[in-house]
């Protein structure tokens, strides 16, 4: 019996979008076991607290049978190891993503030479979007249906209306 194949995707998702989850659904179709990693970084100010983007990215990832979604602190490649995954995937909406990414996936691969990067890119009608463009649009009180979940469409008002 073949080994499965566990994949990693990390990110703040701080809120998960439609691209993020384009990535997801894609990726959970190529290996048997995606495990959504949220990332506690201690260089950003998140809108959204951990419990809060849990919620939101198993409100929209729980479809798919092969999905978790976890926390982890400190190195991604420790984290991988620990969990015993091959692969991490790192998503690209344009060439200005490549030139860090590349070398975020050498310096993984230099750190453990078992786990490998694979990049996708999200469907091109979500190559302009991330979660700091979403925030901003919420915070003006612009529609972001097309781009989050109902449930992240409504923290996202409940956040910017408090304030």
């Amino acid at each position: 019996m073949k080994n499965k194949i566990i994949s990693i995707y990390p990110g703040t998702f701080d809120p998960i979008t439609m691209g993020h989850i384009d990535i997801i659904e894609r990726a959970s179709n190529i290996f048997d076991h995606v495990i959504v990693t949220i990332a506690i970084n201690q260089s950003k100010t998140p809108l959204f607290s951990m419990e809060e983007r849990i919620k939101m990215i198993h409100d929209a990832v729980d479809i798919f049978p092969n999905v978790t979604v976890e926390e982890f602190d400190g190195l991604l490649i420790n984290f991988a190891i620990k969990k015993k995954a091959k692969v991490i995937i790192r998503g690209l909406r344009a060439i200005s993503d490549f030139e860090y990414e590349f070398q975020m996936a050498l310096m993984n691969k230099k750190l453990c030479s078992d786990i490998s990067t694979v990049f996708l890119m999200p469907n091109e009608k979500y190559t302009y979007l991330n979660s700091t463009i979403v925030k901003d649009v919420a915070k003006f009180n612009g529609n972001v249906d097309n781009f989050v979940t109902k449930l992240v469409a409504d923290e996202l008002t409940k956040k910017f209306t408090k304030k």
